[in-house]
């Protein structure tokens, strides 16, 4: 006689397969509260499994946001790493592509990730803040690795509050975004895309004396408008 599918017994998830169903209940837990207001009964009960076996993957709160919020950075900068001999330009569009999927299809971890700038605990804040200055580097380094950019990190002070202060634009217009999405993917891509290239390029008049940062060759080359692949 065929086994009834309804009474079929479940299978049982591998460690990996567990932590990641827990972190994921976390994510959309820690995005829609408040830290304080989380509870680890709470995603015991949603994950169906018992206080003690959450405690045995996380011991503690701090621990369980902390992880939750490490794997959100790491999901991001593993979308968005850098193709070497690649220009900028291609990098930023194919880049935001699939940094825009990501927050579509992991709004949740998303959000979780930027609440962690909130909470109290200075464990998850670190982690948080390690997340974004990983991010900067990846920007960095790109622009640096490219010709066509290199020059402006002549002035590395300069480019790298450029770049804190357009992640942070980013992030706002992201936000936004899942919350009022009325405009699409591609338009958000090009608005973050045109933010950085304002954000880094100079001023034609803005009188600096460094060479290259006031390069006209730079400014023409890399802030001449040029459409990204939809």
């Amino acid at each position: 006689m065929a086994a009834d599918p309804q009474h079929s017994p479940r299978r049982r998830l591998s460690t990996q397969e567990r932590r990641e169903q827990l972190l994921t209940v976390g994510a959309r837990l820690f995005a829609q509260n408040p830290y304080d207001d989380v509870w680890i009964e709470q995603v015991a009960e949603i994950a169906g499994v018992s206080r003690g076996l959450l405690y045995h993957y996380f011991p503690t709160k701090r621990d369980f946001f902390a992880a939750v919020v490490q794997r959100e950075s790491d999901r991001m900068l593993r979308l968005t790493t850098a193709e070497p001999g690649l220009p900028v330009r291609e990098q930023l569009g194919t880049g935001l592509d699939a940094f825009l999927g990501y927050v579509e299809g992991h709004a949740q971890g998303f959000r979780a990730f930027h609440r962690a700038k909130e909470a109290g605990d200075p464990t998850v804040r670190a982690v948080y803040g390690e997340g974004l200055a990983a991010q900067e580097r990846q920007i960095l380094a790109a622009l640096t690795a490219d010709p066509e950019t290199a020059p402006l990190t002549a002035e590395p002070a300069a480019l790298k509050l450029a770049v804190r202060g357009w992640l942070a634009f980013m992030v706002a217009v992201c936000l936004e975004w899942l919350d009022e999405p009325e405009l699409t993917r591609a338009q958000v891509r090009d608005l973050c895309a045109r933010a950085l290239l304002g954000a880094i390029l100079p001023w034609p008049d803005s009188g600096s004396r460094s060479t290259p940062l006031s390069s006209t060759d730079t400014l023409r080359r890399a802030g001449s408008p040029r459409r990204s692949a939809p």
